[in-house]
């Protein structure tokens, strides 16, 4: 004889206990797929090693089946379970994702030869999901092909996002779809839909995205590279992620062309993807010409690249007229994008040349691209903001509108960028204050701040090129800015509110 409770006998609380765990076992199906599905970066290095290096395809064998075998557990047992996901588990979800396919994917960088410790390993990995380009490794140009492999295709898989690319390839999803693409989106609009089904749209960006990384390498190896080193570097550079596969970068060629070559995908990086997308399918170059966003964002890099090669020719460090503009462009437009590709001297420019620097890569690129940052188009909201409060202070009675591109910007979006931002420079505040504490000196300090939480690689003073020696406790600070800035801040913050955790 077998008891079974009534429906009118359920409480409520019985049934908010089911849904709470039919909730959390979604998100565990889920979160094994993603997990599973990181297993696949290890791919590339497994094959180019079993290819021509056999000593080290033991350490993708090993780190691939762990990950596919951690992803199966989560996911064979709560395979059948079916939850329609809010908002607010995208946020969750996302989180989650990234953290965890972050320590999925930092076992073959602590094996040999790198063997690097836990903490070294995973802010390495961190840095290369999240397009930071921040290291804590040196001696690339002794180290196995594979791994440096492997940390370029760690920056290409994390470009477009992890979880867009969950959505992108695995419709099996189902639930959540367009709650992990919101979440998982950057800018000031997160609901730009390229085709009808929000799968869709992940793929369009993905074939984009495959599209310009092909191109690139395509461009390197023409100007000079090796096939290695132009995939390397391709997948580097549109995903806007900054690792070389030499200590010397660029300056192991030392080539106007190559240089040409990587700032025109640095400044394609970018630019919204949905943009290129849009141009692709019209055939036309008009969706690029009618964006304010991408006109102000050239702006910037040309205008800036300007003053900084003028600074550097003015001050005679570089006294060539042609080579200080050069250089000069070729690094705002790397720090702008935050890309992160740095010259060998970069320690030894002119402080008002480095500033300036720094400055453009808090501001990042546009809304909707691979880049960190603020975001060109939350920075023109801000002033634009700002110079109609100064107008409604001459006129108070006036009616001052912002708008982007002639069209009017809603209050509530307003609102929602000042408080983006003021959060954001919270956040910057405190991670600050955490790497003082963890002993590194101002400058430092600060340029750590802007390396990991505007996710732009290089920084100033001991961090310019590396933070090998930093020590782990402003390892992981540093790991959870990067987090931190890839996210956007609101990701992370509102897992932080006891409101998330309330039904």
């Amino acid at each position: 004889m077998s008891l079974s409770l009534e429906p009118s006998l359920v409480t409520p609380t019985a049934r908010a206990a089911r849904q709470s765990l039919q909730r959390w076992r979604t998100l565990a199906r889920i979160l094994g797929m993603i997990v599973a599905l990181s297993a696949l970066s290890k791919l590339p290095s497994l094959g180019y090693a079993l290819l021509y290096e056999s000593g080290t395809a033991w350490i993708f064998a090993n780190s691939l089946m762990a990950s596919t075998a951690a992803g199966c557990l989560l996911w064979w047992p709560n395979r059948h379970v079916a939850y329609d996901l809010r908002l607010r588990d995208g946020f969750l979800v996302v989180t989650l994702s990234w953290s965890a396919a972050t320590l999925a994917s930092a076992w073959p960088l602590m094996q040999a030869p790198l063997a690097l410790g836990f903490s070294g390993a995973v802010f390495e990995v961190m840095s290369g999901l999240t397009t930071t380009g921040s290291t804590v490794i040196s001696g690339l140009d002794d180290l196995p092909r594979s791994i440096l492999l492997y940390r370029q295709v760690l920056q290409f898989v994390g470009g477009m996002g992890i979880v867009i690319l969950a959505v992108a390839i695995l419709p099996m999803l189902k639930v959540g779809g367009t709650q992990l693409f919101r979440a998982e989106s950057t800018g000031p609009s997160r609901d730009t839909k390229l085709t009808p089904r929000i799968a869709g749209t992940a793929k369009a960006l993905w074939l984009v995205y495959a599209g310009l990384t092909t191109l690139c390498a395509l461009a390197y190896w023409i100007a000079g590279m090796d096939l290695f080193d132009a995939v390397g570097h391709a997948l580097a550079t549109t995903s806007t992620g900054g690792f070389s596969t030499h200590d010397a970068a660029f300056g192991e060629w030392d080539s106007p062309l190559i240089e040409g070559v990587a700032v025109l995908f640095m400044t394609l990086g970018g630019v919204n993807f949905a943009l290129h997308f849009s141009a692709w399918r019209s055939a036309s170059l008009q969706p690029y010409a009618e964006d304010s966003e991408l006109r102000a964002y050239l702006r910037i890099l040309l205008a800036v690249g300007a003053l900084v090669g003028l600074v550097l020719l003015l001050s005679g460090h570089i006294p060539q007229a042609f080579d200080a503009f050069r250089f000069g462009l070729f690094m705002v437009v790397s720090v702008m994008t935050t890309t992160g590709f740095t010259p060998s001297d970069f320690h030894q420019w002119p402080p008002l040349a480095a500033m300036l620097v720094m400055i453009v890569g808090v501001i990042g690129g546009c809304s909707g691209s691979t880049v960190g940052g603020l975001k060109v188009a939350r920075v023109q909201m801000a002033f634009r903001q700002g110079w109609r409060e100064v107008r409604q202070l001459i006129h108070p009675r006036g009616q001052f509108l912002v708008t982007m591109g002639g069209q009017r910007v809603s209050e509530s979006v307003v609102l929602s960028v000042g408080g983006f931002i003021t959060l954001w420079m919270a956040c910057f505040m405190l991670v600050l204050l955490a790497f003082v504490a963890c002993g590194l000196d101002p400058l430092s300090a600060f340029g750590a701040t802007v390396a990991t939480i505007a996710n732009v690689g290089p920084g100033l003073g001991e961090v310019t090129f590396t933070f090998a020696t930093v020590g782990e406790p402003a390892l992981w600070v540093g790991t959870v800015s990067m987090l931190l800035g890839r996210l956007e801040v609101f990701s992370i913050l509102v897992l932080l509110t006891p409101m998330f955790w309330r039904e």
